[in-house]
């Protein structure tokens, strides 16, 4: 059995959160839905795990005292409620969920919480915008597949479930990744309207509408070579972050 990491709160004992004042809170959100035939309802959760986890070890091992909170496991899938078991949380529910997060947060003395998304339909910047204003914790949220430039490393990422994903799980947790035969093309029926096509027009997507097989982008070229080379990439850049956050005062976020 592997040793517990100091970092992840659910590995850690009273005895020793007791005496230890976390610089940085870091909260995996996932979301529980279908990725093609090829990978798994808990696809978002596996990938926030391992990455926010990585990343945290990296800070760790620098000196940063950060702890990694238990993942999220739903995320807001209105436009996948059709789908079997796609599990939807709306935002108003991730905001008051967010709110006793926060609290929670704040009252053992951390000061600093980055959400660590894993999902496209999860948007908290909004819900930030509301809830800063109310805390004297640091607020602020990220997509782990926006952190580094994913073109050097995939021919065609892909929106859900394509080869960026694919490659990432086959990566972290290959025995849960299907032989990539059984995988649909992950075609996207795009929008027809020019302004919805072109994306400068935003609207929730009906996911039936717009793909066969749940997913969108083709897997096919996934290696697990690329996802190791990607995901190496992004603890590693998410690790400077969290290093230099867990060191900044409050009143040096900002040039004087």
């Amino acid at each position: 059995m592997a040793a517990p990491r100091p970092w992840i709160l659910a590995e850690s004992y009273w005895g020793d959160v007791k005496d230890t004042v976390f610089d940085v809170a870091v909260l995996p959100w996932g979301a529980t839905e279908a990725h093609n035939f090829h990978l798994p309802y808990s696809t978002d959760v596996i990938e926030c795990d391992t990455l926010a986890a990585e990343s945290a070890r990296l800070a760790w091992e620098r000196g940063a005292k950060v702890t990694v909170l238990p993942t999220v496991p739903f995320g807001v899938n209105t436009g996948q409620r059709a789908i079997r078991l796609c599990m939807n949380m709306n935002p108003s529910t991730q905001a008051a969920v967010l709110r006793d997060v926060i609290e929670s947060v704040e009252l053992a003395g951390t000061r600093k919480l980055v959400i660590f998304n894993s999902h496209g339909g999860n948007d908290f910047k909004q819900i930030l915008r509301e809830l800063q204003p109310r805390t004297s914790v640091f607020l602020c949220t990220l997509n782990w597949w926006q952190v580094v430039d994913a073109k050097p490393y995939f021919a065609e990422p892909g929106d859900h479930a394509g080869e960026l994903e694919t490659a990432i799980l086959m990566h972290v947790t290959p025995d849960l990744v299907r032989p990539l035969g059984s995988a649909g093309s992950g075609r996207e029926r795009k929008m027809t309207l020019p302004g919805l096509r072109e994306r400068w027009v935003w609207a929730q997507r009906d996911w039936p509408s717009i793909t066969a097989d749940t997913g969108v982008g083709d897997p096919k070229a996934a290696t697990a070579e690329k996802g190791k080379a990607f995901a190496d990439a992004v603890c590693g850049k998410v690790a400077e972050f969290l290093v230099a956050l867990a060191g900044a005062k409050a009143d040096e976020l900002y040039e004087r």
